[in-house]
């Protein structure tokens, strides 16, 4: 029986979980049709979500007892001042109607003004959100190289030294919180060796290795925790997948060793990775506001924290929409991606 499974494994392409997978030409459609079918999926979620959470972000700021009016006018304002403040805000209006134009005029790509600085919400968004992307993308760029490497080295020594060895420092790395991360980067490597700035931040725009130079110890502060789950996450799911019989045919076919690890255990292995992967981006989004903090950065977290302390409302609501859209398009892309690494993946979402 078991040298039967074992011809059978042979006979098929290694890494080919589905029938459809090893008929290429004639069903590019129903690939198409699954990467559609994940991705509406997905919008189902999304829309619901994206409604009660901005509903509830939009909630918390009508519920606020500051009266914005007052505060920017002063203590000298006069009820009469007061009331025309409020109706420029649109305060005089009820609190549904007011989220129902506030959520209509931002789909338009309208999220108001700050009630201090007269500024446009999405301009201040605008020019601070290519920095807080910029170091959540190098955290996960980092997240995936480190963690992918690793895991398949421990998938592939596994009951070896480096498997411990990987086990151990992804358990340690993992139990340690962003911040103090960041500080102990910029002790080692801005303040004992100091070849790397401690904050601040300069544009893409001034040279890209400056621009690396400041990127880098934010995005390597937030990508630990994110590289060790990778790591484990993938060397668990590559370790089950290394014993599977298409595994054993494609060694008795002769494929080269690295295609055998790196082509079919990983599509097959990567799957629980991906996901966690995906888990992770809420993550590094929220613990950019800490980060940023720690360096310095001008990114939307800062601005966030800032417009936060001083009551500034609509900032915080555009900032927060801004936030969970991204967090939304992420685990949507983590979805589509789940489907098109592993198409058994389709019946468990």
């Amino acid at each position: 029986m078991t040298t039967l499974n074992v011809r059978d494994a042979a006979g098929r392409v290694a890494g080919a979980t589905t029938p459809e997978d090893s008929a290429p030409s004639g069903l590019v459609p129903a690939a198409v049709a699954r990467t559609l079918a994940a991705l509406g999926r997905a919008l189902l979620v999304a829309v619901p979500v994206l409604l009660v959470s901005t509903f509830v972000t939009f909630m918390l700021g009508g519920l606020t007892e500051q009266d914005p009016a007052s505060v920017v006018l002063g203590d000298s304002a006069t009820p009469a001042d007061v009331a025309r403040m409020r109706e420029a805000f649109g305060l005089d209006q009820p609190l549904l109607m007011r989220y129902v134009l506030w959520l209509s005029d931002a789909l338009h790509g309208d999220l108001g003004s700050s009630w201090f600085t007269k500024i446009p919400v999405a301009q201040s968004i605008a020019e601070r959100l290519p920095v807080s992307l910029s170091v959540a993308a190098g955290a996960l760029l980092l997240a995936v190289v480190l963690g992918g490497v690793f895991g398949v080295l421990a998938a592939v020594r596994q009951g070896g030294l480096l498997d411990r060895t990987v086990t151990v420092v992804t358990s340690v790395l993992a139990t340690v919180p962003g911040f103090v991360a960041a500080i102990a980067l910029i002790t080692v490597f801005s303040l004992l060796v100091p070849v790397l700035p401690s904050g601040g931040w300069a544009p893409a725009s001034d040279g890209l290795l400056v621009w690396a130079s400041f990127l880098l110890l934010p995005s390597v502060s937030l990508s630990l925790d994110a590289a060790a789950d990778v790591a484990r996450q993938l060397r668990t799911g590559m370790a089950g997948t290394l014993h599977e019989n298409y595994i054993v045919g494609a060694r008795v076919r002769g494929l080269p060793g690295w295609r055998i690890v790196l082509v079919h255990a990983l599509r097959n292995g990567a799957g629980p990775a991906v996901a966690v992967l995906g888990m992770h981006v809420p993550r590094l989004i929220g613990g950019a506001v800490i980060v940023e903090t720690v360096f310095a950065l001008p990114g939307i977290g800062e601005l966030t924290k800032t417009a936060a302390l001083g009551g500034d409302v609509p900032v915080v609501q555009g900032a927060l929409l801004v936030t969970i859209g991204v967090v939304l398009v992420s685990s949507a892309l983590v979805n589509v991606l789940l489907v098109k690494l592993r198409p058994a993946a389709r019946r468990e979402m």
